[in-house]
């Protein structure tokens, strides 16, 4: 496998996301795994860490047709889906498609909206088509849903069920700038006259060629049972409620074969999965009520019990 490709590939989302986002690295470089994996991104912090920007500029480097859905009380599925509305002039009904037919979907403070719109990206999550009146239309490819959420502020917010949370391929958060970052931020140009000066920087061949070549990727029987060692111990313990279901162990797996790729290497090794273990897996857990742990806190320690192959 070319894993030149990958690297490439991460060194310019790097480059062009870091002009808009500083100090994020490691949160732009799983958001370039998401896309590889065909998965979708939930990213859940406090307001005004740059959510939204990051995924802007995001949206830019990928290319394709971009929407922005500001999810609210009073959003509808069809808001969302589309409608067929009835054409006077040709005496017929026709279809009018909603934002979701994009290929680049930036679901901004998604769980503002009530339970029965947020089920509406249920079946486009999962399956790339979404079914109105009897009709099913499928998406094109490269099609990724980029959320954001305030996991402080629960006042008009709907949390969202396990069955959509599980449907994201990770959950990320950003977290505070540096001071000297914060100083630079200041001082330079206008972030969304910056994020307008971006280009894409893959191609649609490009992408397909990153989302099939990365399965060459080989995890070796100890680390492949390192990974399972995880995902066990979640569904095995009881402080929490649920463990890790099959989606999130092949998320899992799909994540380290990258990681190792954008590393240059044609093999994963343990790091691989444990540094993509927090991401993929913690929002797939509920901890038992009264725990003082949270998801992420507990699969960290779990992290730090289980053993690590060495070879």
């Amino acid at each position: 496998m070319k894993t030149e490709l990958f690297v490439n590939f991460q060194n310019k989302l790097q480059e062009s996301c870091g002009k808009v986002i500083l100090g994020k690295e490691e949160a732009i470089r799983k958001i370039g795994v998401c896309l590889i994996a065909s998965g979708h991104v939930l990213l859940e912090d406090l307001p005004g860490t740059g959510k939204t920007m990051l995924l802007r500029a995001f949206a830019r480097c990928i290319g394709g047709e971009f929407r922005r859905i500001q999810f609210t009380p009073d959003i509808l599925p069809s808001d969302l889906t589309g409608i067929h509305f009835y054409n006077q002039k040709q005496g017929e009904f026709e279809f009018r498609p909603g934002p979701l037919f994009a290929n680049v979907v930036l679901a901004d403070e998604i769980n503002r909206a009530v339970p029965r719109s947020q089920s509406a990206l249920l079946e486009v999550m999962e399956e790339r088509q979404i079914s109105i009146d009897g009709e099913t239309y499928a998406l094109e490819e490269p099609y990724i849903v980029m959320a954001t959420q305030n996991p402080i502020e629960s006042y008009g917010t709907f949390p969202l069920p396990e069955a959509q949370l599980d449907r994201f391929f990770m959950k990320l958060s950003l977290g505070y700038m540096t001071k000297e970052q914060e100083k630079e931020v200041l001082r330079r140009a206008d972030t969304r006259d910056i994020i307008g000066t971006l280009s894409p920087i893959v191609s649609a061949e490009e992408l397909a060629e990153l989302r099939r070549s990365f399965r060459e990727v080989e995890l070796s029987e100890p680390v492949a049972d390192y990974l399972m060692s995880i995902v066990t111990a979640t569904r095995e313990s009881d402080r929490l409620a649920y463990g890790v279901s099959a989606r999130g162990s092949l998320a899992l797996y799909k994540a380290a074969q990258i990681t190792a790729a954008m590393e240059g290497r044609s093999y994963a090794i343990p790091e691989d999965v444990k540094c993509n273990a927090v991401p993929v897996l913690a929002h797939r857990l509920a901890v038992v009520t009264g725990s003082h742990l949270d998801a992420d806190e507990f699969v960290r320690q779990l992290l730090d019990e289980l053993p690590v192959p060495v070879e």
